[in-house]
């Protein structure tokens, strides 16, 4: 099996590294993958809000709904 052929896979070779999560509403989230499941919902740590590509605030351990996200990246 090929690594990365499922969705899934990409998300779980990203656990424990950083990355951007974009939502619907423009708002960006920038922190480690530790947690997800078959929802696409996302437990960042070290999670920091960005809005139009500045620092909001810091965070801490956030949890993000999967039906709001558009994208996540690699940070």
């Amino acid at each position: 099996m090929v690594e990365n052929s499922r969705p899934l896979d990409a998300l779980n070779n990203a656990r424990n590294k950083r990355v951007i999560i974009e939502l619907k509403n423009g708002k960006q989230y920038l922190g480690k993958l530790t947690a997800f499941d078959i929802h696409i919902n996302i437990v960042l740590e070290e999670a920091e809000e960005k809005e139009n590509g500045e620092l909001k605030r810091k965070l801490g351990v956030v949890f993000i709904r999967g039906d709001t996200i558009i994208m996540i990246s690699p940070a």
